[in-house]
């Protein structure tokens, strides 16, 4: 599957879709070039692995308390590291991440997951490599 976004529920963005387009047509053009035997050469590539779903803090009776807080409103795939800002209460308290290593989050304050008590995704940055490929159908 392929997921571009984040996009509104229920909007059709040309942008959105002509990336989408992008994507599919490079992925078919790696699948042809594949079944004529071509062979591609050893590589890596930076991915976001998902570590955990963090909600937003809530009171005792499960009612959010807190915001995300504006400076990682919009920051998608950029570094959070130990003490930056993560929420921001109602009273206008700080409260920071605390964490022991730098995350990226990504699905910052999506709306379709509110109701799945989702305020972000805590993904870690890894390197993945791949030997050289080559079909093996001739």
């Amino acid at each position: 599957g392929v997921e571009v976004g984040p996009q509104p529920q229920g909007v059709a963005r040309a942008d959105v879709l002509d990336k989408m387009r992008k994507i599919v047509k490079h992925g078919l053009d790696f699948v042809q070039l594949f079944n004529e035997g071509k062979e591609f050469p050893p590589c890596a590539v930076e991915v976001f692995k998902i570590m955990e779903k963090v909600d937003y803090p809530r009171n005792k009776n499960g009612e959010i308390i807190a915001i995300i807080h504006p400076k990682l409103q919009d920051q998608d795939w950029q570094p959070l590291k130990n003490g930056d800002p993560l929420f921001l209460t109602l009273d206008g308290e700080v409260i920071p991440y605390q964490g022991t290593c730098t995350v990226y989050p990504t699905f910052i304050n999506e709306a379709a997951y509110y109701e799945k008590k989702q305020a972000f995704v805590k993904t870690e940055k890894i390197k993945l490599t791949a030997k050289h490929l080559r079909s093996s159908v001739s």
